[in-house]
């Protein structure tokens, strides 16, 4: 169970990070592409943030990962410039790709299509 302070610092967390990364997208001259953070938790001494990516379109996930996980120094010191007066330490930034959506869309595609268990005929 999270307490109220690891929700609110995710929340922080969450809300400049997506900064960032929108920032950083823009200014590498990727058009076209939508990173945003579908999920931060703080472990609860707060030294570690899982941040969770979404990434449109998801080919592109793996390659926009890569390139992040590359930067996180650097995404870490801009973080801790703009959380100075929130935070006293800014945690390490550990970054996965949210495949949930995908997931979803894989289920709603096999319950409209050929697929389908339900509608397979005997």
């Amino acid at each position: 169970m999270e307490s109220n302070r690891q929700k609110k610092i995710s929340k922080i967390l969450q809300q400049d990070l997506a900064d960032i990364l929108q920032g950083a997208a823009r200014k590498g001259g990727l058009r076209g592409i939508i990173i945003s953070i579908s999920k931060v938790s703080v472990t609860t001494d707060l030294s570690i943030a899982k941040v969770y990516l979404s990434v449109f379109p998801s080919d592109k996930g793996e390659e926009i990962l890569a390139g992040i996980k590359a930067n996180t120094p650097l995404i870490k010191h801009e973080v801790s410039q703009r959380t100075k007066h929130q935070l006293r330490r800014t945690p390490n930034f550990m970054f996965f790709i949210d495949d949930s959506l995908d997931y979803i869309e894989k289920i709603d595609q096999s319950l409209k299509g050929v697929d389908n268990p339900i509608n397979s005929s005997k």
